[in-house]
């Protein structure tokens, strides 16, 4: 069954553009070393109570968005094999400056429970 990481990260709505860069360099390594798919998703109906749950689980500011982001796997030792690849690969160093507070950045892993 598949295994996909989950992320909700706050990024400064004026940094969208320099984290899309980011992330679509991020993406096409991952995907290299066989992720089967990376998707990054920019908040775009939160303004429910029930939805809101999503800026406050990363301490939301003002004039920032969250991003909602999942990388799946064919399985959890797949995504510990990738991701140990890709950690290791000197495409992803650490910017000096990235374009999202990371200390607010929740993740998991996550065991498919249906799958289509």
């Amino acid at each position: 069954m598949a295994y996909v990481d989950g992320f909700l990260l706050p990024v400064p709505t004026k940094n969208v553009a320099d984290y899309r860069k980011l992330s679509r360099k991020a993406g096409k390594v991952w995907m290299e070393y066989g992720a089967l798919q990376y998707l990054e998703c920019v908040a775009d109906d939160l303004d429910d109570e029930r939805r809101a749950m999503f800026g406050r689980s990363v301490k939301l500011k003002p004039g920032e968005t969250v991003v909602f982001s999942w990388i799946l796997y064919k399985s959890r030792a797949d995504r510990n094999r990738i991701n140990k690849k890709v950690m290791a690969d000197p495409r992803m160093k650490v910017p000096d400056s990235m374009p999202f507070d990371s200390k607010r950045m929740v993740w998991g892993g996550f065991k498919a429970l249906v799958q289509f």
